[in-house]
């Protein structure tokens, strides 16, 4: 990995498997990273490839090999990497050697299931969960009884709870023959922001699975099982597609794309006989 330095040392933190550039920031605020023996807390310091950096008292470096890994997070397993009230923790069913230093990109509660992406590159997870980049999450909710559509229309406006900041669902599509099930899609992904969306509204959230992470589909991993991302998936992700395969177009779509592309190859004509 190529580092130009010297480096912001959140940006270099990051670099060394230690999370994204947010939480970083955060472990500097907290006064838990020192350079030289010196502890830092603002933000703004630079790093240089001879500085020793620690976190916690322990030294990181930059790690030469990355990881992008897809895991379909079982119920009962949890995202931290240690809690003392904890036993099942979703990091361990990543069977490789270097599994200690990855960190879960963005969080799935432990009543969830679903995908939950792993890395140890922070540049990374700060473009896939940043909110500025507004990576759509989609799930399929099961709710203890049929939901109303004005109050999916509620929270497509958006739902002030507990925060400033509104809870708001970016899309939704029923599930065929079922009304108790939905698909939702988000982008800010707030903490348990699914579930807080439905109780607010006067529903219980049977179970929550999530379903895709912009273009990454869980598809047919089964429950506890990962594999790694290629790089196709990981271009797109960063790039916003919501899926890499082109959709094919029916009745009204269908006809204005072929009107587009008309219009498109009567203005090369006429510009060809000018």
């Amino acid at each position: 990995m190529i580092i130009e330095y010297p480096v912001r040392l959140q940006v270099y933190l990051a670099k060394c498997g230690v999370g994204s550039r947010r939480f970083c920031e955060d472990l500097i605020s907290q006064g838990r990273v020192m350079v030289n023996n010196k502890v830092i807390r603002e933000m703004g310091v630079k790093v240089n490839e001879d500085d020793v950096v620690q976190v916690d008292t322990e030294t990181v470096e930059v790690i030469d090999k990355t990881y992008y890994i897809a895991l379909n997070k079982p119920k009962g397993y949890v995202c931290t990497n240690y809690d003392p009230n904890e036993t099942r923790y979703a990091r361990d069913l990543i069977q490789i050697r270097d599994k200690d230093l990855l960190f879960n990109v963005g969080r799935l509660d432990k009543d969830s299931s679903g995908l939950l992406l792993f890395t140890n590159d922070g540049d990374f997870a700060n473009k896939v969960t940043h909110p500025k980049f507004e990576i759509e999450k989609e799930y399929l909710v099961h709710l203890d009884k049929s939901i109303d559509i004005e109050d999916l229309t509620r929270a497509l406006k958006g739902l002030y709870i507990d925060t400033d900041k509104p809870y708001k669902l970016k899309s939704y599509e029923f599930v065929p023959r079922r009304k108790d099930y939905i698909r939702v899609t988000l982008t800010e992904g707030k903490n348990r922001e699914v579930r807080k969306i439905f109780s607010f509204l006067g529903y219980e959230v049977k179970s929550l699975m999530r379903m895709r992470i912009g273009c990454i589909l869980l598809g047919n991993l089964q429950s506890g099982e990962f594999r790694n991302l290629t790089k196709k998936e990981m271009d797109g992700l960063i790039e916003g597609k919501t899926s890499l395969d082109p959709r094919k177009k029916f009745g009204a779509a269908l006809r204005k794309e072929k009107e587009e592309k008309a219009k498109l190859r009567a203005k090369n004509k006429r510009e060809a006989f000018k």
